[in-house]
């Protein structure tokens, strides 16, 4: 079968295009240090080669900015930069770069003394004087304050937050844009980008379920969520975010291009069921990761936390500190990583701080007390 056209305005992207009945582009992100340029620029070549049309590297500072001129110069990939915490960057990082990523819900955390439509504005210049596409990159863990405080449904919060932000771009004659709506639920990514499609189905939409986790359920997770989606014609750019070592990072492109032919042959694999119990969610390893003990770490605990996988609880790994503090606060136990320790959380409560290689004994102990506590965590029947 092929896939029914999304109806999306065109946006290209350096080489690319995505919408505009272009065929969906698969994309990937670096894990390497971006200050590492050889290891980066290996990095995005792999995933360039393995069929990924847009490769994205995170920048948070000054070096990463002087390491992505050398990278670009290097790379024939078309780069995406991800702006988290520090959007003002963007004015040095996009000559260097085909789209600036950047997340409404960290805008308010500099240049408090702009209004969020300046900063904004700053934004659209800056992509329309070098040439640059934008995606506004909202997220479940990290909606902006202001609307989680307009919205009692966390869900409405997400994707008003995506409606203002198309109407601010628009409002500045700036259409050169694209949308992301993530969770990492499957489910809330069907409703979310469903919903935000009826109200904009010119805005092309960038698809992927956050932290999906280690391969095979992470996979699993990403297909329900896309075979739910692109039949529907919603989409057109995805990304398939694994916790994986460095050295298979092309892994998540290769999902991918599975996922969509797959659709296209009419083979539909997700599992409906699927997520009915322990549901363990954990971050893409990316240039962020503090310490790549993380990825290890998250293999360890799918091994520990087997014996419960028949009771309804989440447990989130997370590999820094830009998502790692608000995207385990949903999650019934959550492990966000630093560089030397792991700091153990109940839903938003701290628990306190442990070397890596002595917090499963305590996350063992707090999952135990959990099922035995939470009738809410009782196995499934069937």
């Amino acid at each position: 079968m092929q896939l029914p056209p999304s109806g999306t305005r065109p946006v290209r992207i350096g080489s690319i295009t995505i919408g505009g009945g272009a065929p969906v582009a698969v994309q990937s992100m670096c894990a390497t240090k971006t200050t590492d340029v050889d290891a980066t620029v290996a990095q995005a070549e792999a995933l360039r080669e393995a069929g990924a049309g847009l490769v994205r590297v995170a920048v948070d500072t000054e070096r990463d900015v002087m390491a992505l001129a050398e990278i670009r110069r290097q790379t024939k990939a078309n780069l995406v930069v991800d702006l988290q915490e520090n959007f003002p960057l963007a004015e040095k990082v996009a000559p260097f770069v085909d789209k600036i990523r950047y997340n409404p819900g960290h805008l308010h955390h500099v240049r408090r003394e702009e209004t969020i439509g300046q900063k904004v504005e700053f934004l659209a210049r800056v992509a329309r004087e070098n040439d640059c596409a934008l995606r506004v990159g909202v997220n479940c863990g990290s909606v902006a304050p202001d609307f989680l405080e307009r919205h009692a449904d966390p869900m409405d919060a997400l994707i008003e937050s995506a409606i203002a932000h198309c109407d601010l771009l628009d409002g500045r004659g700036f259409e050169r844009y694209c949308v992301s709506l993530k969770d990492s639920d499957p489910n809330k990514v069907v409703t979310a980008n469903r919903r935000f499609a009826a109200r904009r189905p010119d805005v092309p939409l960038h698809l992927g379920v956050t932290e999906a986790g280690l391969p095979p359920d992470g996979v699993i997770k990403t297909r329900i969520a896309f075979e739910q989606l692109l039949t529907r014609g919603i989409g057109d750019t995805i990304r398939v975010s694994l916790t994986l070592p460095n050295p298979r990072k092309p892994e998540e492109v290769s999902a991918g291009l599975q996922i969509l032919a797959d659709i296209r042959a009419g083979r539909f694999r997700s599992v409906p069921d699927f997520g009915r119990g322990l549901n363990i969610i954990s971050c893409p390893s990316c240039s962020r990761v503090e310490n790549e003990a993380f990825v290890g770490l998250a293999e360890e605990v799918k091994r520990l936390t087997a014996y419960a996988a028949e009771h309804r609880l989440t447990i989130a790994v997370m590999g820094c500190r830009v998502n790692g503090p608000g995207e385990t606060d949903d999650a019934d136990l959550g492990l966000w990583c630093g560089p030397t320790t792991v700091n153990l959380k109940r839903r938003s409560e701290l628990i306190g701080s442990f070397p890596y290689d002595a917090v499963l004994p305590r996350l063992r102990a707090e999952l135990d007390r959990l099922i035995a506590s939470e009738p809410s965590s009782s196995p499934l029947r069937v």
